[in-house]
């Protein structure tokens, strides 16, 4: 058992010796491949949604339930709105947020063809229509300019509607600083249906409260704008739709006629360096919370890439055009990220250890029989000095040197597999010794 015990030892000796430059070379990979391995995902990541009555805050507290099942706690941060957002995510509260288009502005000198500026700061593609609402009393109008003089609310300072609808009436020659008001939301119906001001302009959901309130309100009528074409052109970020008659409510046939809205879209904006693993979940949570059909919006419509004021994000672009990843389709996502970090970093070292290990054997083997071959460079030096030079004066001297191989070759330590050298040299050294005595006779 001892003897085993101790031949296993040599044999790992052995191994060590030979192929220590192979371990070298493979940690160096190791470390050389760490550089571009991901750290894992955070636990805890914050986004800023908008008004705790608002959808960008109802749409984020989904994103956390589903988010929670895979073990990350998003944070949802109340906020003012769009512009509040981008704020918040430009210094550093917040890692992810909803943005609503337009908000952020091309610069003057952007070239047309020119990708967007970052501002450190990635698009995941839009979510979801944000139709703009302008809910009016009085005769009909469906041109902005019609509102010149009438108390409009625009929205609380920080929102996304303030900021569009102060850009909007601007270009139409609108007084807006001295007529508006800064309401918004159910605040802005009730004033409405009270009639103390003229018109509000509403962004949200068709289904939202404020929308379902006004579209049944008495005296309250929804524009139509005539002009959505010309819109569309002037402001990439808008989209013209269409609210279909009586797709509110079929029974009292609302709206009475096919009526035309505009919409940018929201886009789930994130921090250039948010893990891109989480980049990934969200989309999976986006396509879950966003993909259904809608008053203007087909199934699976959403997310996409439809707003172009921020770079898209590489991980939102392979999403878009394969889904998510392989290993997060069939992995728990802890798992998959396990995995995807691992194979990251041994495929390296892997590639370098196939043609390496297919060297080691060979060198390993050179390494053992070298020692056994030592002793026969002796032997045959021993063997031809007998032949041509032999000294019967000098006979001790050769037995001494043949018993001394013999004594090295039995203490020889090789591996099982290598034991037959051991003894087919002891076996020459026994020849060498027959020849000494013929030799010894004959003299």
């Amino acid at each position: 058992m001892m003897a085993k015990i101790k031949a296993g030892l040599v044999s790992l000796r052995d191994l060590v010796a030979t192929a220590w430059w192979i371990f070298l070379i493979a940690g160096l990979g190791f470390v050389v491949a760490y550089q571009f391995v991901e750290p894992a995902p955070p636990k805890h990541v914050v986004m800023t949604a908008g008004g705790e009555s608002g959808a960008y805050y109802q749409f984020a507290k989904r994103y956390a339930a589903i988010l929670a099942r895979d073990g990350i706690t998003l944070e949802v941060l109340p906020s003012e709105g769009s512009l509040q957002n981008l704020e918040r995510l430009k210094n550093g509260e917040a890692q992810i947020g909803f943005v609503q288009g337009g908000v952020i502005e091309p610069s003057p000198e952007a070239e047309i063809d020119q990708e967007p500026e970052s501002h450190g700061l990635l698009s995941l593609g839009s979510m979801f229509y944000e139709p703009v609402w302008v809910f009016y009393r009085g005769k009909t109008i469906d041109r902005l300019t019609d509102l010149q003089g009438k108390r409009i609310a625009i929205g609380q300072e920080g929102s996304g509607i303030r900021h569009l609808a102060q850009r909007l009436l601007d270009d139409n020659e609108v007084d807006f600083r001295s007529n508006t008001v800064p309401i918004s939301g159910l605040d802005a119906a009730e004033e409405l249906q009270q009639g103390r001001i003229d018109a509000a302009f509403i962004i949200a959901a068709e289904h939202a409260p404020v929308v379902q309130v006004l579209l049944r309100s008495p005296d309250v009528k929804l524009m139509s704008f005539s002009q959505s074409f010309a819109y569309e052109r002037r402001y990439p970020f808008l989209t013209r739709l269409t609210m279909p008659k009586g797709v509110a409510d079929l029974v009292r046939d609302f709206p009475p006629e096919d009526t035309r809205v505009l919409a940018p879209t929201a886009s789930l904006v994130v921090s250039e360096d948010l893990h891109p693993a989480l980049q990934n979940l969200l989309l999976q949570a986006a396509r879950q919370v966003h993909g259904k059909p809608g008053f203007f919006q087909t199934a699976n419509e959403f997310p996409a890439y439809m707003d172009g004021m921020l770079p898209l994000s590489s991980e939102a672009e392979r999403f878009f055009k394969s889904g998510p990843p392989f290993l997060q389709r069939y992995l728990p996502f802890w798992l998959a990220v396990l995995v995807d970090r691992l194979f990251v970093l041994l495929l390296p070292v892997i590639a370098l250890l196939i043609p390496l290990m297919r060297v080691a054997p060979a060198l390993y083997s050179w390494r053992v029989r070298s020692k056994v071959f030592r002793c026969y460079g002796e032997l045959k030096f021993l063997e031809d000095d007998l032949k041509n030079h032999f000294d019967r004066e000098r006979l001790p001297e050769y037995r001494s040197r043949l018993d001394a191989l013999d004594e090295e070759a039995a203490e020889l330590h090789v591996p099982l597999g290598f034991t037959d050298l051991v003894y087919t040299l002891r076996e020459h050294v026994n020849l060498v010794r027959r020849i000494l005595d013929k030799k010894e006779r004959g003299a």
